[in-house]
């Protein structure tokens, strides 16, 4: 197990850019199995994650041609030689799921297991059932390895829940199927977003992109594509907090400024402050943290909801940024019991948290933070909310289990080193 010894007190000064858009990438990879030509995808991050989800794919009978130091990948698959996806890589990551979708509209068969992924509560897969057997396939499963087969058929969706992953299976089983497909109460993300725009580009005819209702018109065949994987939202705003928390000044490169507007709201409701500059963003060094609106951040505060509000993925972080902020602010964790839980930790550095439930803490700050020998990483953003803390601290602080870490940060000590950050990793 790889650990992480940070010495906190650097501010983090240079320049980075924007990885790859790790939730965009994990469904563009599966989507290339829906043609049997080459697929060359560029701005792919060096993510744990993306090589597993390619050995996968390799097993399935895609070949791979890296380039660029593989940034740039060409896939192309003229045959599927299983419908069967490897378990043991399947149970590595939360994206094997989305194999379900192509494999059934391309062979008409897939079986896999439960997928792995971070542990931050019940992940269940009822919304891809759903929208599968409601596009015709017939579903059985036997002691957590289950089978879904059938001829399907455009078809009108209705998701109980506007769920990500569900609504990129739907968009993804249908748009190669015969007949029209509509899907309400659609995700609209802006990674869901570019997964529609890609397939399109191959020949796909999706309608409604940016909204929930999107209509899809079943084609015969999807052809070869080159497209870039965009920018990550949750990366560019992971190091926007690292700046300000470490006194620090960053220039982000190559952002989606209109993917980070809510975001930015809600920091700037802590005092962050940023300055576009054409494709990039700026923040800038030495900012005061004051919660803006002690009686909003009492009864609002910070809460996870579906795009365009704010993200699951970004609570973790966020946390960190409250406790070197002046007041008390709630955070609403509405979707994983298992989110919050790491915060407990913090206190043993200093922070003042309280943790109401499963899915509500409050933080008060300021606090100051001291580095703590022996955290361990739960999950991914967990992880690096850590690694936050750490450089912000006094003092020596060792996390343990980082591997979770590189699922989402490609080479994030590395990055992390060249802004100025005293951090070393062993094993």
């Amino acid at each position: 197990m790889s650990k992480f010894t940070i010495n906190g007190g650097n501010p983090l000064e240079g320049e980075i850019k924007a990885a790859g858009n790790k939730n965009a990438v994990l469904k563009m990879i599966p989507a290339t199995l829906l043609t049997s030509e080459p697929v060359t995808l560029t701005n792919v991050p060096a993510i744990t994650d993306v090589r597993v989800m390619l050995r996968i794919m390799e097993k399935l009978g895609t070949k791979i041609t890296y380039k660029n130091k593989g940034r740039t990948i060409i896939l192309e698959t003229p045959k599927i030689k299983t419908t069967k996806i490897d378990k043991t890589e399947a149970k590595k990551i939360r994206a094997s799921n989305m194999l379900l979708g192509p494999m059934l509209a391309r062979e008409g068969k897939v079986t896999n297991v439960f997928p792995g992924g971070d542990k931050i509560g019940p992940r269940e897969m009822t919304a891809h059932f759903d929208v599968l057997i409601k596009l015709g396939a017939q579903f059985s499963n036997k002691n957590g390895t289950y089978t879904l087969k059938g001829k399907l058929k455009g078809t009108k969706i209705h998701l109980y829940e506007p769920s990500v992953t569900a609504t990129e299976n739907a968009i993804l089983a249908s748009v190669i199927v015969e007949g029209e497909t509509y899907i309400y109460n659609a995700a609209c993300e802006p990674h869901v977003q570019e997964l529609c725009r890609m397939l399109n580009q191959m020949g796909a005819n999706i309608s409604g992109i940016g909204t929930n209702r999107l209509k899809i018109k079943g084609v015969k065949k999807l052809h070869g594509t080159r497209f870039k994987v965009p920018p990550d939202f949750i990366y560019v705003a992971t190091f926007i907090i690292l700046a300000v928390i470490t006194n620090g000044e960053i220039l982000i490169k190559d952002v989606a400024h209109e993917d980070l507007k809510t975001i930015l709201y809600f920091l700037s409701k802590l005092g962050v402050k940023t300055q576009k500059k054409g494709n990039d963003i700026l923040v800038p060094k030495n900012q005061e943290l004051i919660l803006q609106d002690p009686i909003w951040g009492r009864t609002k505060g910070f809460y996870s909801q579906p795009w365009p509000c704010f993200p699951t993925d970004l609570m973790s972080m966020s946390i960190i940024l409250a406790t070197q902020s002046e007041g008390s602010l709630l955070f609403f964790e509405k979707m994983y019991p298992g989110r919050m839980f790491f915060a407990n930790y913090l206190n043993g550095m200093g922070a003042n948290i309280i943790l109401a439930d499963p899915h509500r803490i409050v933080v008060n700050g300021k606090t100051e933070l001291k580095g703590l020998k022996g955290l361990q990483a739960p999950d991914l953003r967990a992880g690096m909310a850590y690694v936050a803390a750490a450089l912000c601290a006094k003092g020596k602080t060792i996390i343990h289990g980082v591997e979770h870490i590189y699922r989402g940060y490609p080479k994030i000590d590395r990055v992390l080193r060249k802004l100025g950050a005293d951090i070393h990793r062993e094993g």
